[in-house]
């Protein structure tokens, strides 16, 4: 069996995904076509179903349930992972309305976060991730919205932090954050969903078996980020929800839901975030 399968170049990515679409673990049969392309690109692919298996933004996820069930294995969650809000000078909150922001895609959770915690900052540009600290940097836009590896960099390009919306998700409902999570087509039968979660699992654990090594494929399209903030990146991002969501990531995920039905981002909840 073939199935296509969607994930970031990222580290944290590339780490999960590296056993299981280089052959380094047993797949059960099943061979994964992989594609790597920045995580707007796949919450736009996620909205056409395009394909079997994908990274996505749990901001994409909430109006995509119908089209995918979350696997329990892959997610990037927890503390001190959050988006932050940067400039080049220290700018007060209360300046944010009147900010053009660069952000790193309409649908993605750091751009939800940004709404969330201050809706009055609508003024925004949409670039790749990788490219938001040099938008701000070049004058291009007043301010950044940064996630993934920029959180380690922005201080030494001499950037400032004006609001960690990771800590205000934390401070104001006591949760977890759900940054991206991976998804299976919601046709799939239950026992293939199970299969793939199970591959996932062995090969994240397959990466943290041969860590701190670093494998080629990581390496490789981590492209001129220094091993060091590869790491960081992955220490990061890669932590005890990524094997398993268990009970306190499903509660964070869902109270992300409630949030959202609670502020009309979307219309209902669904039955069933899984299957």
């Amino acid at each position: 069996m073939k199935l296509t399968l969607g994930f970031s170049p990222c580290p944290n990515d590339t780490f999960i995904f590296d056993a299981m679409v280089n052959g380094k673990i047993d797949t059960k049969g099943i061979q994964f076509e992989y594609v790597l392309e920045d995580v707007e690109t796949l919450n736009k692919w996620a909205f056409e179903e395009k394909l079997d298996i994908t990274k996505l933004s749990y901001n994409t996820f909430l109006h995509t349930v119908d089209k995918y069930a979350l696997l329990r294995s892959g997610s990037a969650l927890g503390k001190g992972v959050g988006p932050l809000v940067i400039a080049k000078q220290p700018i007060p909150l209360t300046e944010l309305a009147g900010l053009r922001i660069a952000i790193p895609g309409v649908h993605t959770t750091a751009n939800l976060l940004l709404s969330l915690a201050h809706p009055e900052a609508r003024d925004k540009h949409t670039y790749v991730f990788n490219q938001v600290e040099d938008a701000v940097l070049n004058g291009e836009v007043d301010a950044g919205l940064i996630i993934h590896e920029n959180r380690f960099t922005y201080a030494a390009r001499g950037l400032h932090k004006i609001i960690d919306l990771g800590d205000w998700w934390e401070e104001t409902v006591k949760a977890a954050i759900p940054l991206g999570g991976i998804v299976a087509r919601r046709s799939f039968d239950a026992d293939l969903s199970a299969t793939i979660d199970g591959i996932i699992k062995d090969s994240v654990e397959y990466s943290w078996k041969h860590y701190p090594q670093l494998s080629g494929f990581v390496t490789a399209h981590a492209q001129e980020m220094e091993e060091r903030i590869m790491r960081q990146h992955i220490d990061l991002y890669v932590n005890e929800y990524t094997t398993d969501l268990g009970e306190t990531g499903v509660k964070a995920i869902e109270t992300l839901f409630n949030k959202a039905k609670e502020t009309g981002i979307i219309a209902c909840l669904p039955q069933n975030i899984f299957r």
